[in-house]
């Protein structure tokens, strides 16, 4: 072969491998710009028509989805899937919890609220407290527990809207605490994170964990406690947990423990149905539950945003991210001062949420500056004077907004002997101050920040939707609605969106913001937006964990087609049939 064409086919090699390298490298940026669409990764809705199931767990959303196909509706599937996913997420609910739900009932077409939340033992006051020399209740232990309201959450439902009876619902969970589950690889992290904290509280060793440690990824875990337990809710209904040998059983495992949990105290609770509140942004009603929840903060923060251009400004953008911030501040101040338990104060709703209100906080804001404090407001002037979440959809249109939690993870520690649950521990979230709206009180229910959620459009169900995680969820909520509405993001986008967490406002335990808070940031945001928020005196930390758990569903108002997405930082799994 000549120099010449040895030459000449060098160049045809190379220009084949460049035509390569160029159609490879097209090619790879059109499969990222169709799964994706935007600077961060994601995957695309899960769609489906006859219904549709989104849990933090994939075990758990296909019990769900059994269950819709046999012929059970929205609140049988969330039922179903919430009992299962006790036995395969105790390290965020259980029995031993609270539970508030969101139903849209396709037949009346309205929403409707469930406040199942559990109130403090009759014979623990105040004054105990501070005369044992206490200055805030202890985070685990017998002293944060109050009376676990999700069993009666969940015969609340049934009765009013449930299609198959219990026993259906609860049997699979059932069988699976009795045949066993592999645990999955983030449970299975916090679960071993857990342990060293929570062993030394009674029944939690004996129950929680395998040879002092907790269960391994992929190690199958069994809990035939909880079993013999729901045998029992199934087959004597909730009066077999509140009224029965389990009611005894917890009883006399608190006042042999340092607790005052007593037999009366689960006997005489009670849910209660509650209407739901909402305001609407930019023509869509944003619904959320009144307190003792934080739900209406993510309303109040939303009304501030509303006057500014954030579709203009961009996802984001420096815009974006400050106005967030100062209005989710805003916000939080009044949640501190004013969300307690209603049955012992009187809660300004309707102003907190009102548009006039938004506006006098608005003025509060400089566009250049962040706020080291903000004050709570102060209604004379305007009047006289870490949970899961889970959604479900049926063919008939009903769809269910439902949260349930343990507080703090796996809850209390306390675990009575051979029920296979541990009791919650969100007594913690009062205040010792005597004149707090959220002071500790005898057979009051505590600040809570497990909120569901719902967005109606033009008066039609649109999106059942729900974000976990403490003081993250208002914030979550807010960024939900932004990245829906503001930014015309789709239902898996919104929730893979880089999030914003921030932290340090005041408290509704009491501690009060002074400093401006700190602001995690997800991975995602422009550096130069972040060094310009640095400039307006946000002070930035990147964490890698608080930034919530989310779930949703939507429905197409005109073909009634489901769409479901599901948390992607997390074993979250959304199904449909």
């Amino acid at each position: 072969m000549s120099p010449k064409h040895f030459a000449a086919c060098r160049f045809a090699l190379a220009l084949s491998a460049l035509t390569l390298s160029a159609l490879t490298l097209t090619d790879s940026a059109l499969a990222a710009d169709r799964i994706t669409g935007k600077p961060f990764a994601t995957r695309s809705e899960v769609i489906a028509q006859n219904g549709m199931v989104a849990t933090s767990h994939p075990l758990a959303t296909q019990v769900g989805l059994d269950i819709l196909k046999q012929g059970g509706n929205a609140v049988d599937a969330a039922i179903a899937a919430n009992a299962m996913l006790g036995l395969v997420e105790p390290t965020g609910n259980g029995i031993g919890g609270d539970l508030f739900a969101i139903v849209w009932d396709a037949e009346s077409r309205q929403l409707y609220g469930l406040n199942a939340s559990g109130r403090s033992p009759q014979s623990l006051t105040r004054d105990w407290f501070i005369e044992n020399g206490y200055q805030s209740i202890p985070s685990h232990g017998p002293l944060p527990v109050s009376v676990p309201g999700a069993v009666d959450g969940w015969f609340e439902l049934h009765g009013r809207f449930g299609s198959l009876p219990m026993p259906a619902l609860l049997t699979p969970t059932i069988r699976y605490a009795r045949e066993g589950h592999p645990v999955a690889e983030l449970i299975s992290y916090y679960w071993n994170r857990s342990v060293p904290l929570l062993s030394k509280w009674p029944g939690f060793s004996e129950q929680f964990t395998v040879d002092g440690r907790g269960p391994a990824k992929g190690e199958i875990w069994k809990n035939p406690n909880l079993a013999d337990t729901l045998e029992k809710i199934a087959a004597g209904g909730r009066d077999a947990f509140y009224k029965g040998a389990i009611a005894r059983t917890i009883a006399d495992f608190m006042q042999k423990n340092g607790g005052f949990i007593s037999y009366q105290d689960l006997a005489s609770h009670r849910s209660e149905w509650v209407r739901p509140e909402s305001t609407n942004y930019r023509g869509y009603d944003v619904w959320e539950l009144p307190p003792n929840g934080q739900g209406i903060a993510a309303l109040q923060i939303l009304n501030i945003l509303e006057a500014y251009d954030l579709a203009g400004y961009g996802f984001g953008s420096v815009e974006h991210l400050h106005l967030f911030l100062e209005a989710k501040k805003l916000a939080f101040e009044d949640r501190a001062k004013f969300y307690a338990d209603p049955a012992f104060n009187e809660i300004p709703v309707d102003w907190l949420i009102s548009k006039d209100y938004a506006a006098s906080r608005r003025e509060l804001i400089n566009m250049d500056r962040a706020a080291r404090q903000y004050p709570a407001g102060d209604p004379k002037q305007l009047r006289d004077g870490d949970t899961i979440y889970l959604a479900t959809a049926d063919k008939a249109g009903n769809m269910v907004s439902l949260i349930q939690s343990n507080y703090r993870g796996m809850g209390s520690g306390m675990a009575p002997p051979g029920l296979g649950f541990i009791l919650q521990d969100r007594g913690e979230l009062f205040t010792l101050q005597a004149d707090h709206f959220n002071a500790y009180e005898p057979g009051k229910r505590p600040f809570h920040t497990i909120i569901p959620a719902f967005i109606t459009k033009d008066g039609k169900p649109w999106i059942s939707f729900g974000l976990m995680g403490g003081g993250m969820q208002p914030q979550g909520h807010a960024q939900i609605v932004m990245n829906l509405i503001d930014f015309d993001m789709n239902l898996q986008e919104a929730g893979d969106a880089p999030r914003i967490h921030h932290t340090g406002s005041s408290e509704p335990t009491g501690e009060q913001m002074n400093d401006g808070g700190i602001v995690n940031l997800e991975t995602g945001f422009d550096y130069e937006v972040i060094r310009s928020l640095m400039g307006k005196g946000h002070k930035i930390a990147y964490a890698r964990g608080p930034y919530g758990g989310y779930q949703a569903i939507m429905r197409d108002p005109e073909s009634g087609v489901y769409y479901g997405a599901s948390e992607s930082r997390k074993d979250g799994h959304a199904a449909g049939y």
